[in-house]
């Protein structure tokens, strides 16, 4: 069994990246001390345990570092494989498909709701117009499943759900609904928001956006 010894969590609260790593431990049940950092003034662990990127999330198991939230998922489910639930299907082609549809969402969806709060006018059109063909992308990969992996919550879910709690800023700085573009995405969210490792997690969707608008401001 791995041990659970000096696991830490440097992160920030409203991060989706970071979500992900705190759905992840709190699913298997690790406990672990959660370092918030200040991303304008960052720690020296921080610089220290992520020095190619200088980003959270960052795990830390024994004072070894694990960086990006993808790989880090990946290292929990293998490290404390002996802890239902397995993340990742052991099938080697589902395993694959998961792989491809978080790197889907790594890749599409932070980056598009970003031009949503920083583009205007016709940039910002362009930028909603391409958000709602990736949510429907992702609609028809979910399909009638309850969860992207079938009936078990698992990497795709952990990579994607976060995000959900920045709908509510995508749909009110680009003027456009979620759940009428894609119902089954909604109805989806708020299945994985009954696991008590996605409620305690996701912050708060109207708070998620008053950061958006404090970056908004000191932006402009």
């Amino acid at each position: 069994m791995a041990s659970e010894k000096g696991v830490m969590l440097l992160d920030f609260w409203v991060s989706p990246f970071g979500q992900r790593v705190r759905i992840a431990l709190a699913e298997k049940g690790v406990e672990y001390e959660h370092k918030e950092e200040n991303l304008r003034d960052k720690s020296e662990l921080l610089l220290k345990s992520n020095p190619i990127h200088k980003k959270i999330p960052v795990l830390i198991h024994d004072g070894k570092p694990v960086c990006e939230s993808l790989i880090i998922v990946q290292y929990i489910d293998e490290t404390w494989s002996d802890k239902a639930p397995l993340l990742l299907p052991s099938d080697p082609y589902q395993r694959a498909q998961a792989r491809f549809w978080a790197d889907f969402v790594d890749k599409k969806v932070f980056e598009c709701g970003s031009k949503l709060w920083k583009l205007k006018g016709v940039e910002q059109e362009a930028a909603q117009k391409e958000m709602i063909e990736i949510l429907q992308i992702l609609e028809a990969q979910l399909g009638d499943k309850k969860y992207f992996g079938g009936d078990i919550f698992g990497f795709v879910d952990v990579a994607f759900v976060p995000f959900t709690s920045l709908f509510y800023s995508y749909e009110t700085c680009a003027n456009f609904s979620v759940e009428e573009v894609a119902p089954k995405i909604v109805q989806w969210a708020k299945r994985c928001m009954e696991r008590e490792s996605v409620e305690k997690t996701l912050p708060d969707p109207k708070k998620a956006y008053e950061f958006v608008c404090y970056l908004m401001k000191i932006r402009n």
